[in-house]
This record gives structure tokens, sequence and C-alpha cells, in this order.
């Protein structure tokens, strides 16, 4: 299969691109984008941004974090999903990121999932948009997309992370996840995406396997 012409598709996407979450989050501090980061997961933005914006107007450091009771921080974070385990996770990783990384976020992959509720995506997002580092942050819109468009064939966000890792030039890395995130919220739906409407649907594996 030909290598795809990553150039020329994201900068389709870029003529169309709206401003995703975390890019909208970039003015807060590293502490509370990779909070919002670890928020975002399995929820929808429309729900997260609200939420967020209002919580970091009362907690801005791990030690604000730490000052309020479990419960009541679940209760502010109500309507974001996992919101009890994600209070808690909240309060571990402040206590971590004071007691070890003298309030500082760890800036590397190792140590950012070393912290309670940060998974691979999380990890690599707040490396992507907090730290600028070179990195590919696939969450469910990047798994789904790089499979439909036939850039990968994987089963897990970890081998399509792998696998684009090989393909794609390394200066192109960053753009992944803002650009297809958008693009999944919006266009490439998980049921129903919008071809009709979609840019890029000429170099659609998806696409071309439904109308041939």
């Amino acid at each position: 299969m030909p290598t795809p012409n990553f150039r020329q598709i994201f900068q389709v996407l870029e003529q169309d691109h709206q401003i995703t979450m975390l890019e909208q989050l970039q003015d807060y501090t590293p502490f509370q984008q990779l909070v919002a980061t670890l928020l975002s997961s399995r929820t929808k933005d429309t729900t997260t941004i609200p939420i967020v914006k209002k919580l970091f107007q009362k907690y801005h450091t791990p030690q604000d974090f730490l000052k309020v009771k479990t419960a009541q921080l679940a209760q502010e974070l109500y309507g974001i999903g996992f919101y009890h385990t994600k209070a808690k996770n909240i309060q571990k990783l402040s206590k971590i990121i004071l007691d070890k990384y003298q309030r500082r976020v760890p800036d590397d992959f190792e140590g950012l999932i070393s912290l309670p509720g940060v998974g691979r995506k999380t990890a690599n997002c707040v490396l992507d948009y907090t730290f600028h580092q070179l990195t590919i942050a696939v969450d469910v819109h990047v798994h789904r997309i790089s499979n439909r468009l036939g850039w990968v064939k994987s089963k897990q966000p970890e081998e399509t992370e792998e696998q684009l890792k090989k393909i794609m030039p390394k200066e192109l890395w960053r753009k992944v996840n803002m650009l297809l995130v958008d693009f999944g919220q919006r266009i490439c739906l998980p049921i129903k995406p919008r071809c009709a409407e979609c840019q890029i649907k000429k170099e659609c594996r998806f696409y071309s396997l439904q109308h041939h």
C-alpha cells in the first residue's frame, strides 16, 4: 500500500479545523492542563469544558485540590464520566506532585504514566499540548479514523500509535490529535459518519469500500 500523503491531508483538515478542548485550555498551568486532560477521558468535550473552567476558578494548585474533601470534589465533577474515581485520582496525583516532583508536573512519559489515573493517552496529550513534545496522542477518534483511512490496521490505540509513528514524518506527529479529534467529533462520527461532507473521502479506504 502506498504511503498516504499526510501533509496534503492535514492541509485540507487544517482549513476547516475548529479548536478542540485541549487547545482551548492552553492558558492554564501545566498542573491544571493535566487535571483537565484526565477529566476529559471518556467524557464529551462539551460536558468537560464548562465543569473544568468552573473548577479552575477555585482550584489552581495541587495544594488546593488536597484541601477539599473527596466527596465534595466528586460533587463538583458531577457530569463527568467516572467522577468519583477521578476525584480520588486527582487528589492522589496532587500529593505525588507535591511530595515527589516539588509541585512540578513531570514532563516525561514514564513520570506521567506513574501518576494515578494517567494512562498512555492522557500522558501523550500532556506531552503534546502542555510540553509541546513530539508524540502522537491516540484517543478513540484518532484510533477510529486512522483505521478507516487505511493508515493502520489495529485493534488497540497502543498499536495505532506504534504504527503511525513508523509511517508518519515526525514533524507531523503533533498535528494528529489536534486535527483528527476535531474531525472525528464533527465529520467522521463513530456511527453514521458524514461522508458526504468529508473533504478527504478520496483518501479513505472505509469510504471506497462502502461505495464500490
